[in-house]
């Protein structure tokens, strides 16, 4: 098990859903984003460091064609899983996106607050090339992070704070920066995180 990994299975093993600062009661910010950019119910989604977030629940209750969940954390997902023991067309992905293979197209790339722990730029690189391998062409990717006056740190560890700009120059010129938004997150105990969430689009001619 990598740092990473340990890290994230560690806070999961400890803390119930509601004591870490990224909970959400209901994913409505992000399912109104994916709808804004295009999301139908024929369209498979992955979602990056989903863990036990309750995204997974909104789409599988809208007869979401397909969604994979991808996190480090086995613990985080197992919570997920617990609550849609009968859910059908999910996938529950263990692994590490820096070092992750998808083994089938995705129309829709979500990630609420995962590549902001992404501090070194050979990880952003390859965060950047699975989101490539992932989508197809003209595919969407939905990407949250702290935003550049957000924290500087979470759950203990350090994060590169984003706005659209900086991830376009991550993701580079297959990918067009299509809606960018501020947003802020009420954590459990009312203190306040600034995100700023961007929407791309894979270029048609990046297949």
């Amino acid at each position: 098990m990598s740092e990473r990994q340990d890290h994230w299975q560690g806070v999961y093993s400890t803390k119930g859903e509601e004591e870490v600062s990224w909970f959400e009661e209901s994913p409505a910010y992000s399912l109104g984003l994916l709808d804004a950019a295009g999301l139908g119910q024929e369209h498979a989604l992955v979602d990056i460091g989903g863990g036990a977030s309750r995204l997974v629940d909104a789409l599988v209750a809208r007869g979401q064609a397909w969604v994979s969940v991808l996190d480090l954390s086995q613990a985080a997902l197992d919570i997920a899983r617990a609550r849609l023991p009968e859910a059908k067309n999910v996938g529950w992905i263990a692994a590490d996106v820096t070092q992750w293979e998808p083994d089938r197209p995705y129309d829709f790339w979500h990630d609420r607050a995962a590549l902001h722990f992404l501090t070194e730029t050979d990880d952003q690189a390859r965060y950047a090339r699975a989101i490539d391998r992932a989508l197809v062409a003209g595919g969407v990717a939905v990407i949250g992070t702290f935003a550049p006056d957000g924290p500087e740190k979470c759950s203990g560890l350090p994060v590169v704070r984003h706005d659209g700009e900086s991830l376009s120059a991550l993701l580079g010129d297959r990918f067009s920066l299509i809606g960018h938004a501020r947003h802020e997150h009420v954590t459990p105990w009312g203190s306040v995180q600034k995100f700023q969430f961007s929407t791309f689009r894979k270029r048609q001619n990046a297949a």
